[in-house]
């Protein structure tokens, strides 16, 4: 359409990687921009590989502004503690049919009580966990205090255990944080509790930060990072803060205040070994990220991912980590074509830094032959 800035696929990711700051701009871990959306702990560990991906190693990655919760889509986060209110209200449903929409078939009935199945848990939550509590017991506890249909029969237990789906995402309406130790995560309750919100209040500020951050996207790759449609997101869509762009030919939105940067963006020459989930790789235009299918296939599973080796913006290979020993760490590394000189010496130097996270002395690396 005539009139709409045309933007390549070189361009974008330039973009995202300095509006991420992957070039470790020398800044705490919750002063980052990328914290706006939270940095996903799945597997644990993995949001604070990537902090370790934007931090300086001398900068540390303990902040204690920062906590662990449920929110986007139920997955562990981790988040500004003093924004958690606020996430609350704009990750609550935006309606019935959008609250039904979140919670699976394996609670058919209780599915169609719609908001009142989200405020059921939340309130159950806020009454049960008032100190540290394993997860298994808070299950119970809450299973006790919802409708039955928000329940299910679990063979495997001989027991009935409220939905998992409707579970971890009303956690943080229900004032919930995780508390991890080692292996072992418990449920504990946040110091500011302020309640389940009446209604979603905030939502379009999370499409701004999602568009800040991993734009130019569609409408439905916003909704679909938010666990909503995007009929439902068409309701609180800021179309008059967005510009409208293209990108290689296809519409997308951007920030209207972040289009000059965007245009601007130039490729960082930089290498990273980035996490599972890392906040770069959640972006639900995956063609965009990795345009090949067979790529995809290697860097987005049904189980189990990879991390992504990133190179000047393009992810260009996976890897994966593994305790080998006590104090070492065998880190493995697959790349779709073979590595420059350049890139092998800071793939190795990123090796390290992945170990210090980890904990570990020692750093053994293979670069598999593509």
């Amino acid at each position: 359409m005539a009139g709409q800035p045309e933007i390549d696929r070189e361009r974008v990711l330039a973009y995202r990687v300095a509006a991420q700051q992957i070039d470790r701009p020398g800044l705490r871990p919750a002063d980052l921009d990328v914290l706006a959306l939270g940095a996903q702990d799945t597997p644990y560990g993995s949001a604070r590989l990537a902090l370790a991906a934007r931090v300086p190693a001398a900068g540390g990655l303990d902040d204690d502004r920062l906590e662990l919760v449920w929110s986007f889509r139920g997955a562990p986060h981790l988040h500004r503690r003093a924004e958690l209110p606020a996430l609350a209200a704009a990750l609550w449903p935006l309606s019935d049919t959008d609250a039904t929409r979140r919670i699976p078939g394996q609670i058919r009935e209780g599915a169609k009580l719609g908001l009142v199945a989200f405020r059921a848990a939340a309130d159950a939550f806020r009454a049960v966990v008032t100190a540290p509590m394993d997860r298994g017991e808070v299950s119970r506890a809450v299973t006790e205090r919802i409708p039955a249909e928000l329940s299910y029969e679990c063979r495997p237990c001989a027991a009935r255990h409220v939905s998992g789906a409707l579970f971890q995402q009303a956690g943080l309406a229900g004032g919930v944080r995780l508390a991890v130790s080692g292996r072992t995560a418990r449920l504990a309750p946040l110091a500011e509790r302020p309640g389940p919100p009446e209604v979603a209040a905030g939502t379009d500020a999370l499409v701004l930060a999602y568009l800040r951050l991993l734009g130019p996207a569609t409408i439905g790759d916003v909704a679909a990072f938010l666990g909503t449609s995007a009929t439902e997101l068409r309701r609180v869509w800021p179309a008059d803060a967005l510009t409208e762009v293209r990108v290689d030919g296809r519409p997308a939105w951007v920030s209207a205040d972040r289009l000059d940067a965007l245009r601007a963006a130039e490729p960082a020459e930089l290498v990273r070994l980035l996490p599972p989930g890392d906040p770069y790789l959640q972006a639900r235009d995956r063609a965009v990220l990795v345009p090949e299918k067979a790529h995809q296939q290697q860097l987005w599973r049904m189980l189990g991912n990879p991390g992504a080796l990133l190179v000047d913006g393009e992810v260009t290979g996976t890897w994966r980590a593994k305790q080998a020993a006590k104090g070492r760490v065998d880190l493995m590394v697959t790349p779709f074509s073979a590595l420059p000189a350049r890139v092998d010496r800071e793939v190795r130097a990123e090796a390290e830094v992945v170990g210090a996270t980890r904990g570990a002395s020692e750093v053994r690396v293979v670069v598999e032959k593509p």
